[in-house]
């Protein structure tokens, strides 16, 4: 189950990074824009949350005394 996210994940990477290309090339209508613009910001918003959802599942595991011991991951805040 984990590998389809990692797979909805990366074909959503990969279909945004074609949108982008595709408004960057300047040969696009304005209406064919909008909707290139419309999808990638759908994508950007599954990726963001399949993001988050990892993030949120990720832990350390610390060898204290002798046993594994799961602490919650820490991210580091910008500028730290």
């Amino acid at each position: 189950m984990a590998e389809k996210k990692s797979v909805d994940f990366e074909s959503s990477l990969g279909r945004l990074e074609e949108l982008v290309e595709d408004m960057e090339g300047g040969e696009l209508s304005l209406e064919d824009m909008i909707k290139h613009f419309e999808e990638g910001s759908k994508l950007v918003g599954l990726c963001t949350k399949k993001l988050n959802e990892v993030e949120q599942k990720i832990e350390k595991l610390m060898k204290k005394d002798g046993e594994l011991k799961e602490v919650p991951f820490e991210t580091k805040e910008a500028g730290s």
